[in-house]
């Protein structure tokens, strides 16, 4: 297994935000996970890609970089299963799904990160998530050695949540999920910005446009440093809801099946006035608000600090918390984005 020391991980993150590691481990295959168990002590963090990672400290903890490679398909009769390792590319297994006629990913395309990544944010867009198409995700878990399944049902999704962001976080390292795509494929075109296509499109139609619209509304982290979409979607209740649309009568608003509503968070942020705000070296991006930016070597207590302007400013216009879907990692190991927030205004107030 490769192991390297005293390593920066600025270019292992999409902020690009330098943090040092004390050492990162580079499993490339299950056996090499158990090599791990006697070898390794909290706090550590399980790091994919970094498209969803915020380090906020200049020191990070001990890194764990999962690198399992492989897809093989089963067909049957009415569907397709797929099973990947958690280190492929998820963007590449769209494609590789979608030139073998394996159809139902493309609303997906373009999200970036590991296909490990996926079942823990429940990665979602335009109408679709990756609960959606899930049979069951495997895993190691340290405190036991041993290989584990979960079903779909077992990982409790929900939006942008998963049991790996709960009772399992930082405790397992997935090896590989399943996927499961019915050959009786139809688009799925309700999300604005795809209603525009005909109802004949095919599914690369499908992802063309997916990958047009993200394009044109998210910078490229490699040109633009960031973390795609920072904030979630708040879900409110009926009565919630009812007071805001009252207000604000073109409320972007997704009704859940649940009977509460999804709420449009880069909305809220742009009619609080902060679309193409900066603050220091960071700022919220100018054609998505919904995206924070490191404009120039900001550093992560930066990004935090902005996290925090925005969303006490959401706060106050429409009365509505809005949480970040990004992951705060310090020297300890991850962390709570309130506890960031305590510890920023502790230090404000031993500064005044």
């Amino acid at each position: 297994m490769n192991i390297s020391q005293n390593y920066s991980l600025q270019a292992s993150n999409s902020f690009n935000v330098n943090s040092t590691s004390p050492k990162v481990y580079f499993p490339s295959s299950v056996k090499e996970l158990y090599q791990l168990v006697n070898v390794i002590n909290p706090p550590f963090y399980i790091l994919g890609e970094g498209s969803n990672t915020l380090f906020v400290e200049s020191q990070a903890p001990v890194i764990v970089k999962p690198d399992i490679q492989g897809i093989s398909v089963v067909e049957f009769s009415e569907h397709y299963e797929v099973t990947v390792g958690a280190g492929e590319n998820w963007h590449q297994l769209v494609c590789f799904c979608l030139e073998r006629q394996i159809n139902g990913l493309e609303n997906l395309a373009l999200i970036p990160g590991s296909v490990g990544a996926a079942p823990v944010q429940n990665i979602g867009a335009y109408g679709v998530e990756f609960s959606d198409f899930c049979v069951k995700v495997e895993y190691f878990d340290f405190a036991s050695a041993t290989l584990q399944c979960l079903t779909a049902e077992q990982c409790q999704f929900s939006y942008r949540e998963s049991i790996f962001k709960k009772s399992l976080q930082n405790r397992v390292i997935i090896t590989h999920v399943t996927l499961s795509f019915s050959k009786k494929w139809q688009a799925n075109l309700s999300y604005a910005g795809l209603d525009c296509l005909a109802k004949t499109s095919t599914a690369q139609e499908v992802m063309q446009q997916v990958i047009q619209l993200r394009q044109a509304k998210l910078p490229d982290p490699k040109l633009l440093p960031n973390a795609g979409s920072f904030f979630k979607n708040p879900v409110v209740s009926q009565a919630e809801f009812s007071r805001l649309i009252k207000a604000y009568p073109t409320l972007p608003n997704y009704p859940q099946s649940n009977g509460l509503v999804k709420l449009a968070a880069g909305w809220l942020i742009e009619q609080a006035g902060l679309k193409g705000f900066i603050h220091k070296a960071v700022g919220v991006h100018d054609k998505q608000a919904l995206v924070l930016v490191n404009y120039n070597n900001g550093q992560g207590s930066d990004i935090v600090g902005l996290a925090k302007f925005v969303q006490q400013q959401v706060q106050d216009k429409f009365a509505i918390e809005i949480t970040p879907e990004v992951r705060m990692i310090s020297s300890q190991g991850e962390v709570s984005f309130s506890s960031l927030v305590d510890t920023l205004q502790l230090s404000e107030e031993n500064h005044g």
